[in-house]
């Protein structure tokens, strides 16, 4: 019997000691289990995920929706594809910023890698990216984006913008066309050493193609072939962009042979003739980022950036004007304040107009051209506000969030100048202005971007006072914008009163 007892007690430690270690075990488990946790967020439906509560056609307005219900991290899914949704200003610059490398990966989307091949500056990743995205930074500094002398391109090209307002005599015309082709020089002579005319066909049709890319990328059908490529390539939706695209790289390569033939390195006019000297002085090593379809990307990334959306924001602020003619006439009293008549604009006298800089920073902020931000990804599993996003995820680093946050801005859905002045009518920087996102992605042409929208904007108002058509009230004036991945402004026309 004392044996017995013996064992039976040894077995009961025994089974004692096993369910210690199991719940011990379950624990540890369940506890790091609740560490690694996904993101909140509605329960996906099967094949269609959560697309019965996206609006295709206005998505940030879907997303601000979901996000005052799941807060400022959640999990959404566009049919098949999980993405993890980051919004408000204090979890999108934690995400961008102090966790820049967690979160510094380009998505590759189907689209985006049919037409760009993840080369170039936007969707490229790794080494390739860094490499590209450091040459083009310094090219771009070296040919005066931030300097006096593209100070002086931009006001070259205020000359023919003002004169193609002015002949139009008062009577109603779009902006869209001749506010891209002008915008679109700026970068064209950093990039090709040289600008165009107006009435170039050429140049007009490369100006239409990168207007309706920017639509189509943003289009309800090009969504879903995103996110069901294989059924949406049979419907051909694709196709357009790609034809465009196309069009697109057989001018850049067309340019390219011709500037290569003349090319001089006593004579670098641009970022082409740039470009091909740092081939050549790389020809010598076994491996290197430049060569030529890198080029071809790089340029294409530039010229539709450098295009659509500063000259976007330009017509927003016609329309805005026009919308609060109060405004308008408040940044005119202060341009015949601080610039002689006669005298163009320059970027010194931003430091003395407070009140344009904030209508400016304001359109910026109100007219939220790129609302979703162009993807990120995790480059592998990352902890983020106690969740675990793992490896490979589609990030949203969701801009119109910021850009309306109700806890950065007094009336984040009113345009409203006095967001960015002080107390005693001084411009006021606000940390939750993020128009050209932020981190290691913030937008390359930012400080080219600012001074277009000062100069033209400031050059534009001193010319002249814009009015909507006979007939059109500023109650009829819709600031809705237009689907698209840039939300751009509706159909519209102007009048412009030449002020002299």
């Amino acid at each position: 019997m004392a044996v017995l007892s013996y064992v039976l007690t040894r077995i009961d430690l025994l089974l004692y000691f096993t369910v210690c270690t199991v719940f011990f075990l379950h624990w540890i488990i369940g506890s790091k289990k609740s560490k690694e946790k996904m993101p909140p967020g509605p329960k996906p439906l099967p094949i269609i995920g959560n697309l019965n509560l996206v609006d295709l056609k206005k998505p940030h307005e879907s997303l601000m929706e979901l996000h005052e219900k799941y807060g400022k991290v959640f999990t959404i899914h566009f049919g098949p594809k999980k993405m993890v949704v980051i919004a408000g200003y204090s979890a999108v610059k934690d995400a961008l910023v102090n966790q820049a490398d967690d979160f510094g990966e380009r998505a590759q989307a189907p689209l985006s890698t049919l037409i760009s091949n993840e080369k170039g500056i936007v969707f490229s990743n790794g080494e390739l990216w860094k490499a590209i995205r450091r040459f083009a930074l310094s090219t771009l500094r070296d040919f005066g984006m931030g300097k006096k002398t593209i100070e002086a391109r931009i006001q070259d090209e205020l000359i023919p913008l003002i004169e193609s307002f002015k002949s139009h005599n008062e009577k109603p015309f779009d902006t869209d066309l001749i506010m891209n082709c002008a915008v679109s020089n700026v970068i064209c002579s950093i990039i090709f050493g040289e600008r165009f005319e107006y009435n170039d066909s050429t140049f007009k049709k490369l100006v239409r193609i990168l207007g309706e890319n920017e639509k189509l990328f943003g289009s309800p059908k090009m969504m879903l072939f995103n996110f069901f490529p294989r059924i949406s390539s049979f419907l051909g939706t694709q196709k357009q962009i790609v034809q465009n695209y196309e069009y697109l790289k057989e001018f850049i390569l067309k340019r390219i042979k011709y500037q290569r033939q003349a090319f001089d390195t006593n004579a670098i006019s641009g970022y082409i003739d740039a470009y091909l000297l740092k081939q050549e002085q790389e020809s010598a090593k076994a491996e290197t980022y430049f060569d030529d379809e890198n080029l071809v990307y790089s340029v294409a990334d530039l010229f539709g950036a450098g295009t659509e959306t500063t000259s976007t924001t330009l017509r927003w602020s016609i329309l805005l004007m026009i919308k609060y003619p109060e405004i308008q006439k408040k940044v005119q009293e202060e341009i015949r304040t601080n610039i002689k008549q006669g005298q163009m604009p320059t970027v010194d006298d931003r430091r003395k107009m407070p009140y344009t800089e904030a209508v400016i920073h304001e359109i910026q902020r109100f007219a939220n051209i790129v609302p979703l931000n162009v993807s990120h990804t995790t480059p592998s599993d990352v902890y983020f506000r106690g969740y675990c996003i793992p490896k490979g995820t589609e990030v949203i680093p969701f801009l119109r969030s910021v850009l309306y946050d109700k806890t950065q801005w007094e009336t984040p859905y009113q345009f409203n100048p006095n967001h960015f002045l002080d107390s005693n009518g001084k411009f006021l920087k606000r940390d939750a202005f993020m128009p050209f996102s932020a981190g290691r992605r913030v937008c390359v042409g930012e400080s080219l971007a600012k001074m277009e929208l000062f100069l033209f904007f400031t050059g534009l108002l001193q010319a002249f006072t814009f009015y909507p058509p006979p007939g059109v009230s500023r109650e009829d004036i819709t600031l809705e914008p237009g689907t698209g991945f840039i939300l751009f402004p509706l159909p519209h026309l102007v009048c412009a009163k030449l002020n002299y």
